[in-house]
Formats: structure tokens, sequence, C-alpha cells
């Protein structure tokens, strides 16, 4: 499978009302469970987490292939919760496993392969416009 964008069109755990509270706090195994039960077809499933114009917070579970993005954002950062993913750009590629964190401060080309179920936070961050 290759996805050419990585567009996000995700649940979301909470209803409108509970966005302008001030702490969130998240149970990873809980809302890696629900993911599950409700999937649909495909190979990628995403549930935004926190969504603000500075920062966007996506909880996501990749089963299999690549996904083809660009790093449009101030910065993307990805931590892998299960599973293993390889990062790749033009001069380099990583390979992330659980627990480890990666962090883009650069608009490039850049790609996600696995060839396993993995789950993972995804940050994109802008600065504050104005």
């Amino acid at each position: 499978m290759n996805i050419e964008t990585f567009k996000i069109e995700a649940s979301h755990p909470m209803d409108s009302k509970s966005l302008n509270i001030s702490l969130l706090n998240f149970d990873f195994q809980s809302l890696i469970e629900d993911m599950e039960h409700n999937q649909t077809d495909g190979e990628l499933h995403a549930m935004i987490l926190s969504k603000g114009p500075e920062r966007q917070i996506v909880l996501t579970e990749f089963n299999e292939g690549t996904i083809e993005s660009f790093q449009e954002n101030d910065s993307v950062t990805i931590q892998i919760i299960e599973g293993k993913l390889e990062f790749h750009t033009e001069n380099e590629s990583v390979i992330l496993e659980k627990s480890q964190l990666l962090t883009l401060h650069e608009n490039i080309k850049y790609s996600l392969t696995t060839s396993e179920k993995t789950v993972f936070l995804l940050i994109l961050t802008n600065r504050k416009s104005g």
C-alpha cells in the first residue's frame, strides 16, 4: 500500500465541549482498543487527541505499507507506542521502535514504512500566527 498524502481524517475521542479544557489525560491502551474495535477497511487509522491553531496531536495506527508525505508544519514529532516504523528522507533513514521519538524541523519530503502493526503519536506544530 502506498498512501500519497497524509491527510488526517480521523475520529475524535471527545465531544466538542471537552476541547476547551486545559488538562487532557489519555489512556493509550484504551484508545488503541477503541480504534481496533471501530476500524473500517484500510491500513491507516487515526484519532485526533488534541487540535488547536498551534498544535495537533494524532494517535495513529498503521498496519502495513508506506506513507509518502511532505513536512509543511514548523515541526513534526513522531513517538512510537507499539511496533516499528522506518522514517526515510532523501538523505537518511531511521528505524524507530517502541518508546522512541523523532522530531523533524525541516520542510522536506519524507516517508513512513512499516510491515507490522505500529501505533504512534503524530504531533504537528505551527508557530502562532499574528
